[in-house]
């Protein structure tokens, strides 16, 4: 382990784009489709690209997960350099892969790792593809710069991936450390070891951790149409207060901001967000966002998306989110991930629907969620 072995640090090409801020009201536009067809937001500036939700929506781990049998093993070890203040990955190789090619029974497979919960760019490092084997030996050090007091809050995610040049890449097979009960003293924990692949444990994980909570209110304002009573359209208004109790990702550091969506638009003129405040895990923002264009029957199929995010350098990186909604699982007749909110989420929402014209108030605790991918 204290050899000079040159890591592969090279970034890969994630799910992942920064947005813009945005700015004033967005309404909520209806194309002429099937009945079955999805409802998708719009800039009142212009109209924006049909987003396809069955298609977008995906987990913050970029790739194809559950099309491979997850077998075989990886051999790696750890140790912490004190001299360097530097976590040392030595993946050394795997055997008996599954074969993502299964006529010629071989695939390209490569390591990533990550410190969780930072999963964001600052957080990966993955060495080469080893092609065509599914026996690939690597005998790489990554390195993580990271003071030990903090490196004992994480864990240590190592997945083995498929390299596809033409799709997504494919998952097989993942091990994890929690690394606050790791015997860092331990020489036997300094030395190669085999552990077994297994398939996709970390989003469950990762959701029982605290992520803090928001203070969030909304209101809807309906928007009577001249000569009828009944109104036809309506405004959404989103009052995000403040953050409690956030991940501290970076120590003691951090820079947060929030973003919000009302799904099933995921394109970026649908995407407003807050400024970012440093320095505190408790982040006050007092920041209205305001959505138009809804109907009634639109507040049972649409949903607000609000996530938490930390910028850091040139990445942003997931802290927790809320979706706020009826929590159906569909949206106008697709069955839809995202329709997942929580007893409390779909709470909050029951009661601005029923009380037009008033803000209602609630505290709820942030998650683990899988985001929407944007579209252009």
């Amino acid at each position: 382990m204290s050899k000079s072995v040159p890591a592969f640090l090279q970034d890969e090409s994630d799910d992942r784009e920064t947005d813009t801020a945005s700015e004033g009201s967005y309404q909520l536009s209806r194309h002429k489709k099937s009945p079955s067809s999805l409802t998708n937001l719009s800039s009142s500036s212009g109209m924006t690209s049909l987003s396809s939700v069955s298609g977008s929506v995906m987990s913050v781990y970029s790739g194809d997960f559950g099309n491979l049998e997850v077998k075989g093993s990886i051999q790696f070890a750890v140790d912490y350099v004190d001299s360097l203040k530097e976590l040392h990955v030595f993946v050394a190789q795997c055997k008996d892969l599954a074969a993502a090619d299964i006529k010629k029974q071989r695939s390209d497979p490569y390591i990533k790792t990550y410190l969780l919960p930072d999963k964001g760019k600052m957080g990966k490092k993955k060495t080469p593809v080893v092609k065509k084997t599914l026996n690939p030996v690597y005998n790489e050090i990554l390195r993580y710069k990271i003071e030990k007091q903090i490196l004992k809050t994480q864990k240590l995610n190592v997945s083995v991936w498929h390299r596809d040049t033409f799709k997504r890449n494919s998952f097989l097979g993942e091990v994890e450390l929690d690394l606050e009960t790791w015997d860092w003293d331990n020489k036997q924990n300094k030395q190669l070891k085999w552990y077994p692949l297994k398939r996709k444990t970390a989003p469950v994980a990762l959701e029982a951790e605290k992520r803090g909570e928001m203070k969030l209110a909304l209101q809807y304002v309906p928007e009577p149409a001249p000569g009828k009573k009944l109104p036809t359209t309506g405004e959404v208004h989103i009052w995000v207060k403040e953050c409690l109790d956030l991940p501290l990702l970076r120590g003691s550091h951090l820079n947060s901001f929030v973003k919000c969506t009302i799904l099933p638009d995921t394109s970026r003129k649908s995407r407003q967000k807050t400024r970012a405040v440093g320095k505190t895990a408790s982040p006050v923002f007092n920041h209205t966002m305001v959505y138009d264009g809804f109907r009634p029957e639109d507040l049972t199929e649409a949903c607000i998306e609000l996530t938490v995010w930390d910028h850091y350098k040139l990445t942003n990186q997931f802290l927790g989110g809320l979706r706020i909604g009826f929590g159906t699982g569909k949206s106008y007749g697709t069955e839809v991930d995202w329709m997942d909110s929580t007893p409390e989420e779909v709470a909050l929402w029951e009661k601005m629907v029923n009380s037009p014209n008033t803000w209602i108030e609630a505290t709820l605790p942030l998650r683990m969620l899988l985001i929407a991918k944007i579209s252009k």
